[in-house]
């Protein structure tokens, strides 16, 4: 493995967890003392998903022509710009500058959701699940630092809270450049499961294993966004639960996003990609199961934690699962439609959340995921036929 590379990466996934984090704590709430529109409370943090969806294919194209290294780099900038606008926004009251701050670091978290591919590239195709799984892993850290700079950082400035919290991501995301200055570019190994062919973009998509990756990617970050976005004013602003409160529950959900990484690519290589798939999207209709009991304290806790428990297990393994459907000269292009799909379909997810609550509340919230997880589910069961899919789960159970 380039153990260079996974550490680097991994501490740059902290620092963009941590803003992720910081942002989804008091998107809402900032929000709120910004517009009087309640349906729009949750617009910035929805924008930041629609710049993520927009950025996707743009992002891998980029890094495509200039590099991993530069691309990554381009994206801490443009993040660390935009936490700084988010300054200014706070200071002067500006709904629409605040949205803009957000669009920017969305355009960060395109590319930091393709360090799990840079690790995948940069390690030996036995160990892509585990690199995966390892990187993410950095969230770990972004689930305390965000958690202390959206409870602390609100009086840093005198007479404009969070301003404070605003200034230290963008001090933050200056040293990911330095991170990322040092990081290597990732060798891509030749020897994936797919023979190393160039085929046109439709033939890869129509594969089965690749639209059930793909569908898993989107169900898994849909979902979650829905219910981790709604969650804050669920608790806040409905329930009355305190700031501390509410960044506790959205602290506990990050970690059980990222701590079953530590398992994450060892299950997959004892029980299959496909049975860990499975659990995720059980573990997500329990989510909504618990949701669905009360709102006190600890029914927000365990369902935001099944959430992300759930979340991980779909989502590393749809990552996984992805990588054996396409060579390596076809892996950009494979790689930029899923990020596109997931993240769009994330981003319409966010922009109903506040819009959901707002009409419906937290019970008709709850109930929209279950249909969708029966969906995928199925899906994953029919396509352990796959040719493609079973030769890979041979070698894995075999």
């Amino acid at each position: 493995m380039q153990a260079r590379n996974l550490i680097l990466l991994v501490g740059c996934q902290l620092i963009s967890a941590t803003s992720t984090i910081s942002l989804v704590t008091l998107g809402g709430i900032i929000g709120t003392s910004m517009t009087s529109n309640r349906a729009l409370v949750t617009l910035p943090l929805s924008l930041t998903v629609v710049a993520v969806a927009a950025t996707a294919i743009p992002a891998t194209m980029l890094m495509r022509r200039v590099g991993r290294r530069k691309g990554f780099m381009f994206a801490s900038a443009v993040a660390s710009v935009g936490m700084f606008l988010g300054v200014v926004a706070l200071k002067q009251s500006s709904f629409v500058m605040f949205c803009m701050a957000a669009m920017m670091l969305g355009v960060n978290m395109a590319f930091t959701q393709q360090y799990r591919y840079a690790a995948a590239e940069s390690v030996a195709p036995e160990f892509v699940a585990r690199a995966i799984s390892f990187v993410l892993l950095g969230s770990i850290g972004g689930a305390f630092l965000g958690k202390e700079l959206a409870t602390r950082g609100e009086g840093w400035v005198a007479g404009i809270p969070y301003a404070g919290t605003m200034a230290a991501l963008g001090v933050l995301f200056v040293i990911q450049i330095v991170l990322l200055s040092m990081l290597q570019e990732p060798a891509a190994h030749e020897d994936h499961v797919v023979s190393q062919s160039d085929r046109p973009l439709g033939q890869i998509v129509k594969q089965p294993v690749f639209l059930t990756a793909v569908f898993g990617g989107v169900v898994a970050y849909a979902i979650m966004t829905l219910i981790m976005t709604a969650t804050p004013l669920s608790m806040h602003l409905t329930d009355g639960f305190s700031i501390e409160e509410t960044s506790s529950v959205i602290r506990a959900h990050v970690l059980a996003m990222y701590l079953p990484s530590l398992a994450a690519g060892f299950l997959i290589d004892r029980i299959g990609v496909t049975r860990l798939m499975i659990a995720g999207a059980l573990g997500l209709v329990v989510t909504s199961i618990v949701g669905l009991q009360g709102h006190s304290l600890m029914h927000y806790w365990w369902a935001l934690v099944l959430l992300g428990v759930g979340w991980n297990f779909l989502y590393v393994g749809g990552t996984t699962l992805l990588t054996y459907t396409y060579s390596l000269a076809e892996r950009y292009r494979a790689q930029a439609v899923n990020e596109f799909l997931v993240f769009g379909v994330s981003a319409t997810a966010s922009l109903l959340a506040g819009t959901v609550m707002y009409y419906f509340g937290w019970t008709t919230l709850m109930l929209v995921p279950i249909p969708i997880l029966v969906a995928i589910t199925v899906a994953l069961v029919v396509v352990r036929k796959d040719p493609l899919l079973r030769r890979r789960l041979a070698r894995e159970e075999g």
